[in-house]
């Protein structure tokens, strides 16, 4: 597949217009996936199952919930008001594992992930997942 063609697809008045729910969509996967590739490479000979469980100590809605709250005063104006859309979209489900405020949270960082992924900001990107590697 190339990725190529999804290039510029996505100007900042685009993915604002977008549901906030699509961006955590995205920012789901993109996060999910870096912690996956971070993880592999710092275990390199761990089996999967322990992977998987460490993976779960960085994607779960609690540990989202605590990144977000401590990169909240890094965040720019924008950016802010991306996690806000994502955390205050009603999502129609309700979390198995986690209280509902968390969960809000963790879909506001997602959202902000997503948005971020989509309009190529990759610089931000990465220094705002190297932070939660730090955190």
């Amino acid at each position: 597949m190339d990725f190529e063609i999804f290039r510029n697809k996505f100007s900042k008045d685009r993915a604002n217009q977008l549901n906030p729910l699509v961006l955590a969509f995205i920012g789901d996967a993109v996060y999910e996936n870096f912690i996956r590739i971070y993880l592999v490479d710092k275990n390199v000979n761990m089996n999967v199952h322990k992977l998987h469980v460490k993976a779960i100590g960085f994607v779960k809605a609690h540990a989202q919930s605590e990144f977000m709250k401590k990169l909240l005063e890094e965040l720019t104006e924008e950016e802010i008001s991306i996690y806000k859309r994502g955390r205050n979209a009603k999502s129609g489900t309700s979390p198995k594992n986690a209280d509902i405020c968390e969960y809000r949270t963790a879909t506001g960082f997602e959202a902000l992930i997503g948005y971020l992924y989509i309009t190529e900001q990759m610089e931000r990107l990465n220094y705002l997942l190297g932070r939660v590697i730090d955190i």
